[in-house]
């Protein structure tokens, strides 16, 4: 069994380059990947993030809708 990762703000930049308050702004909106509130901090599960990725590519390849 693979053990889940939770990343903060500051790991999804490390991550994406998307810098870390473009995340929480995201999360405040209700934009982006969903995240959630692990106890005080906001998390997002890297599983999600990477399928997020995944749907941006798709979105944005030649043809494709951008």
């Amino acid at each position: 069994m693979e053990t889940e990762v939770y990343l903060q703000a500051k790991d999804c930049e490390k991550l994406t380059g998307i810098p870390a308050a473009t995340w929480r702004y995201w999360a405040h909106i209700g934009a982006g990947p969903a995240s959630f509130k692990l106890g005080r901090r906001r998390v997002w599960r890297k599983s999600v993030i990477l399928a997020w990725i995944d749907e941006q590519e798709a979105a944005t390849v030649r043809g494709g809708v951008a």
